[in-house]
């Protein structure tokens, strides 16, 4: 099958021009209303809201009905945090239930999605049984699907009648040849198609089901996964393409392939991005879309803020010993979102406000301006938007790019508990390699507390700890400490000599 036509058709993403869809607070000044209505407490399309909000997926579709090189689904598994991975698969009726349990235990909680383990559209029949039941039984809560796209077509009508505004489509390619090396098949009209064919079906198919979504006011959120050279100049590519078509957002998100999974690229020994290979594409993708970096890449079945899951929280057999009053739960669900909304809007609001007048002094002009200085890579332990994790205790760190125009999340590095605990912390050397490794491009680390030992070691690395701005809002305390390192010339000089220093 030859190359299907990718029209560069212009964007139709409900009133977001170039530049000004996105997800975080700045970006959400260029909205209209009824978009920023859409995103503003949905934690995977509004980076600040992640902060705030919770989500969670429900198990309910098994099957799938493309095969990726990247993808081993692995059921009652409670070991491995990845997409693909479920502790239990539920009934329709089962995940309805559950959603209510968490709905009032959580009361942040408000988006439900269904991301598998399989392809949600590739059981239509379990997929849309559970939205009809949640629809009725807990009207305030986002629904959203997330496919692959091969049978996103035929069930674009279906997705609008429940009242679903998010979709999300894994799109890896525009391209048949470089498709050909990432799915090995589809299963297509009672079909299995391999190869350069089956890979020109599926970009069609996404590509038509994108247009179709944007067209009736969907937003669309387009996640690739960066698999090193394999996708990853073409990339650029697929971020224009879905653009231009009136995706929402973009989210390039790292391959995950240890052999321990199971995966064809992990058995074959084919590498994952290193972090700053990741955000280097991002930054290229994002002067044609705005970017989600923000992205934990879940489980089928996670519960909670994005970087905790709280699945084992709700269980089945536990939930089954709930006494679920969601009517109740409603009433204080819908003051903490009304609370919250209001301080994002703020929030928003004090990003754009006009500078204060300031009074005109005649000065002479200086001889050289002063240096703006270099932007800075800086790790965060945070929780809730503030900085109040103990490093030994961290197991992400959110990572921030300051410089003279202010500060910018960039992306999250995932790490092991250093600290066990007791107040010893154990020896843990391993461990704390392992993260030094994943923040070695970071110049600074932020934390509430932070012991000797990976003080010591992290200096050694080059990476400057700092337990100065204990429970501060993440962004301020970032910027606070670029100042510092400004007023102390130390923004003089290339990162790596910084480094040295």
């Amino acid at each position: 099958m030859d190359l299907p036509v990718i029209d560069q058709a212009p964007a139709s993403s409900g009133g977001c021009s170039s530049g000004s869809c996105g997800s975080t607070a700045d970006q959400m000044g260029g909205m209209s209303d009824e978009i920023r209505a859409k995103v503003q407490d949905h934690p995977c399309y509004s980076e600040d809201a992640h902060h705030y909000f919770a989500r969670m997926h429900v198990a309910v579709a098994p099957a799938c009905n493309i095969q990726c090189h990247y993808c081993n689904r692995k059921y009652d598994c409670s070991n491995e945090s990845r997409p693909g991975v479920v502790s239990e698969l539920l009934t329709p009726d089962q995940a309805v239930k559950k959603t209510l349990a968490v709905a009032a235990t959580i009361p942040q909680m408000t988006v439900l999605g269904i991301a598998g383990p399989g392809d949600p559209l590739a059981n239509p029949e379990r997929t849309f049984e559970t939205f009809r039941q949640l629809a009725e039984k807990a009207p305030d809560i986002k629904l959203c699907v997330s496919t692959n796209g091969l049978s996103l077509p035929e069930h674009v009508e279906e997705l609008s009648k429940h009242n679903i505004d998010h979709v999300t489509i894994t799109i890896n390619c525009v391209d048949p040849d470089v498709g050909a090396k990432i799915y090995p098949w589809i299963f297509w009209k009672n079909k299995r198609i391999h190869g350069r064919e089956a890979a020109a079906i599926l970009i069609e198919q996404q590509q038509k089901g994108l247009e179709m979504l944007t067209a009736r006011g969907i937003l669309v959120k387009v996640n690739s996964v960066l698999i090193p050279g394999v996708n990853d100049e073409h990339l650029k590519e697929v971020s224009k393409i879905v653009k231009a078509k009136g995706a929402f957002l973009h989210n390039v998100m790292p391959l995950i392939a240890e052999a321990e999974h199971g995966t064809f690229y992990g058995i074959m020994g084919q590498r994952g991005p290193e972090p700053s290979e990741l955000k280097a594409l991002q930054d290229a993708c994002e002067g044609d879309m705005n970017m989600m970096r923000h992205c934990r890449q879940c489980r089928a079945d996670a519960v909670g803020l994005l970087g905790e899951d709280r699945g084992d929280e709700f269980t089945m057999d536990k939930i089954e010993d709930m006494e679920i009053d969601y009517e109740a739960a409603m009433v204080v669900r819908a003051e903490l979102r009304e609370k919250v909304t209001a301080e994002l809007e703020a929030k928003r609001q004090a990003r754009h406000a006009p500078p204060p007048p300031q009074v005109v002094q005649f000065m002479p002009r200086p001889e050289k301006s002063a240096p703006a200085g270099r932007p800075v890579l800086m790790a965060v332990a945070a929780k809730g938007g503030v900085v109040a994790v103990h490093f030994g205790h961290a197991k992400e760190f959110l990572v921030y790019e300051a410089s003279s125009t202010g500060v910018k999340f960039v992306g999250h590095r995932k790490a092991e508990q250093y600290c066990d605990g007791d107040v010893s912390c154990g020896d843990g050397e391993s461990v704390l390699d392992k993260t030094i490794k994943a923040l070695v491009d970071c110049e600074v680390v932020l934390c509430s507390k932070i012991g000797y030992e990976p003080w010591g070691n992290l200096e050694a690395a080059g990476i400057q700890p700092n337990g100065e701005h204990a429970m501060e809002p993440v962004e301020d305390a970032v910027m606070a400490v670029w100042q510092e390192m400004l007023a102390a010339g130390k923004l003089d000089q290339p990162v790596a000599a910084a480094k040295r220093a």
